[in-house]
């Protein structure tokens, strides 16, 4: 058997690997780009395939994709959002566009393997499932990628919330813990005013939860779609009901709130909820920097530094100096 098939597209034919559902216009983005050797994260599969995959239930619903189609369609975008075929999605992040090779990318993948589960093989002639006439339909890369990126960020921001509040609850518990040790305050790194060690810690958890509210706050914007404005913002091409019905698709498959776009040319044109988000997201990598050099510092020693706290120990600290423990987790931290 042959290692790899011919598939074509408007540039002529393509050697795609012969087990690969992805198709042409995937391997031509694989060779035009072998920059980095990175793969997209798993949080934006999910993402592109929960489009398709809703896109295919509102198509079929208001009657534009036959049912037999938009059903395997589906299936093969369910199997992704179960963490399948995450080996066919081969595109390296650094590429041209606006991310149009990650979108034939998904498109590829869910037509090949929709093909497939209508019974035809990946190198058949005459496949019924289009990977742009019907698992694209209605959307152009302007609007899935975008909608993708904010349903990723949504997806993954239960996880970062509960760590951060975690944490808080830890530096609570500590603050709580050292109420009553009475210790230097500094300026400057020089001795001011007393302080307890519990304020120290209270203050570090207040931090915390103000990052979270941040961040809190900062999502909501990203509940925000602009899915069906298509290519510039008109909606070309996708029915009239295409954007709300999407919207309310997708919110219930992805079970948490999302909202129409108020304007779809400035959900186009703009990534400042983005931005925004991003910025709540440094402010809050911004203080958890502070308190971990804070926590390096006050641990320091423990014969020549301040020592005024000690990290527990959880692996050696040198590979020379036996008994040498290092702030290891604080010192993590800061590298993330």
């Amino acid at each position: 058997m042959a290692d790899f098939r011919i598939e074509k597209d408007s540039l002529g034919e393509v050697q795609v690997p012969a087990s690969a559902y992805y198709g042409a216009q995937t391997q031509r983005a694989v060779n035009n780009f072998p920059v980095s050797g990175l793969k997209p994260y798993p949080a934006f599969i999910w993402s592109m395939a929960l489009i398709k995959r809703a896109a295919a239930e509102v198509h079929k619903d208001l009657g534009l994709l036959k049912e037999e189609w938009a059903d395997a369609i589906m299936r093969a975008a369910d199997e992704i959002l179960a963490g399948q075929h995450h080996d066919q999605f081969v595109v390296d992040p650094f590429q041209a566009g606006a991310g149009t090779s990650h979108n034939m990318n998904t498109n590829e993948v869910i037509a090949g393997r929709a093909n497939e589960l209508l019974g035809y093989h990946l190198t058949d002639t005459g496949k019924p499932i289009n990977a742009n006439d019907h698992v694209n339909m209605a959307q152009s890369t302007n609007d899935t990628i975008p909608t993708a990126i904010r349903l990723g960020v949504l997806w993954k921001l239960a996880d970062l919330l509960n760590a951060l509040n975690k944490l808080a609850d830890a530096l609570e518990a500590k603050a709580h813990e050292w109420d009553d040790v009475v210790k230097s305050g500094r300026t400057h790194l020089q001795d001011a005013v007393p302080v307890r060690l519990g304020q120290e810690f209270g203050a570090y958890a207040k931090a915390v939860r103000r990052g979270v509210a941040k961040i809190e706050q900062a999502a909501e914007h990203l509940r925000r779609l602009g899915i069906g404005g298509t290519a510039t913002g008109t909606g070309l091409n996708a029915h009239p009901e295409y954007h709300r019905r999407m919207v309310r698709k997708l919110s219930e498959l992805a079970g948490f709130p999302l909202y129409e776009s108020d304007d779809l040319f400035e959900s186009m044109q703009s990534h400042a909820d983005a931005v925004f988000f991003s910025g709540a997201l440094r402010a809050m990598a911004q203080d958890l920097s502070r308190i971990a050099n804070d926590i390096r510092l006050l641990s320091s020693g423990p014969t020549t530094g301040l020592a005024e706290i000690t990290c527990p120990p959880v692996q050696p600290g040198s590979s020379i100096m036996p008994g040498k423990v290092n702030p290891v987790m604080a010192e993590m931290l800061n590298m993330a």
